[in-house]
């Protein structure tokens, strides 16, 4: 475990109010090696936002240990790209500017970079186009790249396709998979999705609610690429949703 890129230990978060205390979060361990897409699901409530909000270091009051490459995360950095269901691009701001962001696109290296995360995420054509022009999809491609520019060790993403339509939610759960797959940034991604956890994943998280805990650890080794329909990706979905309706988890069932 020691080895592992992101190391959550013993995590405990409280809300204080001062109408009453809130637990949220209750004796979270986890650890997740570098290159994994390890995707979190669970019921409202059961703090999967909150966790990824502590990891990218928006939140620090808390018990525990989290840290990145083995050092405690304290704040925001670079090094924790994060994704939020809507994509908060700057609405003045081209699609090549948004990515660059604080960065100038005059230096010849930023430009090729820039260049390059464009194609990544398939928007050639479309660099001088602002905001109010693109989709929802497209403008989350801009916001995965403008993360991805900054070479992040993880990219936590918190439901970023909850706002698109069916068919645009199945695109973009493509097209980050093969981003994935060809640069092999480590993700940890929240969704209420059981089929977009099991396209997605290499691992899932499975949590429960009041307070906040990890119910089940899974390891989803099926291969790329994943057919909703097939017979091992519909049985392991029918015991996912058994896990989060009640049953208790055996590890022995989980073999696919």
């Amino acid at each position: 475990m020691s080895m592992a890129l992101l190391t959550i230990e013993s995590l405990d978060k409280t809300f204080h109010s001062q109408v009453r205390d809130t637990h949220v979060l209750d004796d979270i361990h986890l650890y997740i090696q570098k290159g994994e897409f390890v995707t979190i699901i669970g019921p409202s409530g059961c703090g999967k936002s909150t966790l990824l909000k502590i990891i990218a270091g928006l939140d620090t009051d808390y018990a525990g240990v989290v840290s990145l490459s083995g050092e405690a995360i304290e704040k925001p950095s670079k090094d924790k790209g994060f994704i939020f269901q809507e994509h908060r691009l700057f609405p003045w701001l081209t699609v090549e500017q948004n990515i660059a962001a604080e960065l100038s696109l005059k230096d010849p290296e930023v430009r090729k970079h820039v260049d390059d995360f464009i194609q990544l995420v398939k928007l050639q054509g479309f660099e001088k186009s602002y905001p109010k022009q693109l989709s929802g999809g497209m403008s989350q491609r801009v916001a995965i790249a403008r993360a991805l520019l900054r070479k992040p060790k993880v990219l936590l993403l918190d439901e970023p396709f909850g706002a698109l339509d069916a068919f645009t939610r199945s695109h973009m759960q493509e097209a980050l998979l093969e981003i994935w797959q060809n640069h092999q940034t480590t993700m940890v991604f929240v969704t209420h999705d059981i089929d977009e956890a099991l396209f997605l994943s290499n691992r899932v998280i499975v949590m429960e609610a009041k307070p906040g805990r990890i119910k089940a650890n899974i390891t989803i080794d099926l291969p790329y690429p994943r057919k909703r329909s097939g017979r091992s990706f519909q049985e392991l979905r029918a015991k996912l949703v058994g896990l989060l309706e009640h049953e208790t988890p055996d590890e022995e069932e989980w073999q696919i």
